[in-house]
């Protein structure tokens, strides 16, 4: 069995920190974690990609094309799409298989079995249609699977964009938005909690046990427009509320017992390591060097 998760979020939420930073906890606990980019218009990252998307195709490829023409966001769906209509060629590089070992049809050479124990994660773009209806996002999810991959979906919201009611509000929706189109093992972090002032903090209670009627008393109070759509602001909150289906967990990349925790929480819902066999140790009685030893051994 191997292991993934698919890290999600809108521009600028923290993906690759926070790829950047599992792995290097991941490191540090002697645990290898690899990070796939598939981010076509990626330019730098804190992390040494196992496999680079832009190897196949990159941004400028679409939006230069003369047929295509493709502005950035549309670029960004077309390069996902690409990958998926060349899947063999993410299958290979994930397997270890190089192009000269690759069989007549372009798929995985003949005797060529995957890694167990592969932990990886997916750095996506930044582009949220992906996951919350396009299709492309869960036809990649249903490839990994279909690839003997155990899949969690993280979906990653920054903090400081969650500071009052009306934005507490839009960031859940997107995240159950990305919920049910991706139908998946789901957790949802409030990133770059690090960068917090210590008044937003002290409103981190309200993020990771939100009360639906308190935050709506923000909406629905602070303009006209929330005024006037209260019943809608309100059938919302009660959703979220009455059947508990968006909670958050923060992450602060300074804090090592919180991304522990983060991880093991991971782990858990994916069932990581639990196929790896027991291991057992045979633990023989020390042998006593002579009669009296003997005695003392047993009589203890």
């Amino acid at each position: 069995m191997r292991y993934a998760q698919l890290v999600m979020g809108p521009a600028g939420s923290g993906k690759s920190t926070y790829c950047a930073t599992m792995q290097r906890h991941g490191y540090d606990d002697k645990r290898l974690i690899k990070v796939v980019n598939l981010d076509p218009a990626a330019e730098t990252f804190e992390y040494q990609p196992f496999i680079d998307i832009r190897d196949l195709i990159q941004l400028d490829d679409a939006m230069e094309d003369e047929e295509l023409h493709y502005g950035p966001n549309g670029g960004l769906v077309f390069c996902i799409e690409y990958l998926l209509e060349n899947s063999d060629w993410l299958r290979n590089q994930l397997c270890g298989v190089g192009d000269d070992e690759d069989d007549e049809e372009g798929g995985v050479a003949d005797g060529v079995e995957e890694p167990d124990d592969d932990y990886i994660l997916f750095d996506m773009p930044g582009q949220i249609e992906l996951y919350t209806h396009l299709k492309a996002g869960q036809q990649l999810a249903k490839l990994l699977e279909s690839w003997n991959f155990r899949l969690c979906s993280v979906f990653l919201v920054d903090s400081q964009f969650m500071i009052d009611g009306a934005k507490f509000l839009s960031g859940t929706m997107a995240a159950l938005s990305v919920m049910v189109n991706m139908e998946l093992p789901h957790v949802n972090i409030l990133s770059k909690m690090d960068l917090l002032s210590k008044t937003s903090k002290g409103q981190l209670d309200k993020y990771l046990e939100p009360d639906p009627q308190a935050l709506l008393g923000e909406v629905t109070s602070e303009s006209s427009w929330g005024r006037k759509y209260r019943k809608l602001s309100e059938t919302i909150g009660l959703l979220i509320e009455d059947f508990s289906l968006v909670r958050f967990t923060p992450l602060n990349i300074n804090d090592e017992e919180n991304i522990a925790d983060l991880l093991l929480m991971i782990d858990n819902v994916i069932q990581y390591g639990e196929d790896a066999d027991v291991k057992t140790t045979d633990f023989d009685p020390p042998e006593p060097e002579d009669d009296d030893d003997v005695d003392k051994y047993y009589h203890d």
